[in-house]
């Protein structure tokens, strides 16, 4: 309970935050990786921190915090659940059998910073610069600020560089532990195979949704379409294509109020932490509600496991980020 009540006083009260000078945290703010204006912006630092896997797992969700913080703690709880009253009469089962069933909703606590604000330009490029493509993607983005009227918003999403800087930051530079890319698939991809045992340097291993525990610093990715997948099989024979998916870095899990509290970026504009439903069967690991428990779940089908100790299931709490908003 004083973890949700810590959670619901930043969102609801903290304004964006500035990042924790060097001393006290010691993060490159992605902001240092490029300079230049809209339209002649470019990436002058492309290099990553490099360390052992073993030493990741809590310095990916101190990062992670800080860069929630700087986006104005922007938050989602997907806790909620909404049920539909329907007017006198009118019989669900004649429209939607779904129409009068529960459904998974989301309350925004708080809306942050978001990606069109100019001060947000040298962050996002910051995040793009720790994956191969960023270069390109620079150009491309500086042309369509030069030939855009009025505000222009990244023309690539943005969610798989932020994942791969903070990997970046955290000490994962070696791309035999993390393949850090301007897409979530290829580092999944990299995390099925370290599975399989064909990447035994890989810092995550992929599973199932519910076949482990889930810890602060492990990846929880969902596809999207109407033919998206639901499991890691799923995925193996379309491994190296295109599929549209989306990971978050998991910060904090709260397993008697049922809930786990993931932070992504270009989630709404902006990087934003999400709290999901969780439950537990029996002795089992506990796991996030997906779409095959409740109406409007997401479809998640793959925990990426970091091959690392665990640390304290409330890491977000103790991160400098948090410890500096708390006094």
């Amino acid at each position: 309970m004083r973890a949700a009540l810590i959670l619901l006083a930043i969102a609801g009260a903290a304004q964006a935050a500035p990042r924790l000078p060097r001393e006290a945290f010691d993060v490159i703010p992605p902001s240092e990786r490029v300079t230049g204006p809209r339209g002649d912006m470019r990436v002058v630092q492309s290099a990553c921190r490099t360390g052992p896997t073993s030493w990741a797992r809590r310095r990916i969700v101190d990062v992670a915090a800080q860069e929630w913080a700087f986006f104005g703690f922007q938050t989602a709880d997907a806790t909620v659940v909404e049920t539909r009253a329907l007017p006198d009469g009118i019989v669900p089962e004649a429209l939607n059998p779904d129409l009068a069933q529960p459904r998974q909703g989301r309350t925004f606590l708080r809306l942050g910073r978001w990606e069109s604000e100019r001060g947000a330009d040298a962050t996002i490029a910051g995040y793009w610069s720790a994956t191969p493509d960023g270069p390109d993607i620079l150009r491309r983005q500086n042309r369509a600020w030069e030939d855009g009227e009025g505000e222009v918003n990244w023309i690539e999403p943005w969610s798989a560089a932020f994942v791969s800087w903070v990997m970046c930051e955290a000490g994962l530079g070696d791309m035999g532990q993390f393949q850090r890319d301007i897409a979530h698939r290829t580092y999944i991809d990299q995390a099925i195979r370290a599975r399989d045992g064909q990447a035994p340097e890989a810092a995550y291993a992929a599973h199932d949704i519910g076949e482990t525990e889930v810890e602060p610093g492990d990846l929880l990715c969902n596809a999207r379409g109407s033919e998206a997948y639901r499991t890691i099989a799923d995925r193996r024979p379309d491994m190296g294509e295109f599929a549209p998916t989306h990971c978050d870095i998991v910060v904090r899990v709260d397993a008697e109020a049922g809930r786990i509290a993931i932070i992504g970026g270009n989630v709404v504009n902006g990087v934003t932490l999400t709290l999901l439903p969780a439950t537990r069967e029996g002795s089992g690991p506990l796991r996030p509600l997906i779409e095959a428990d409740i109406i409007g779940g997401r479809r998640l089908f793959a925990h990426l496991k970091l091959r690392a100790d665990p640390v304290e299931p409330n890491a977000l709490d103790h991160s400098p980020t948090v410890r500096a908003l708390s006094g």
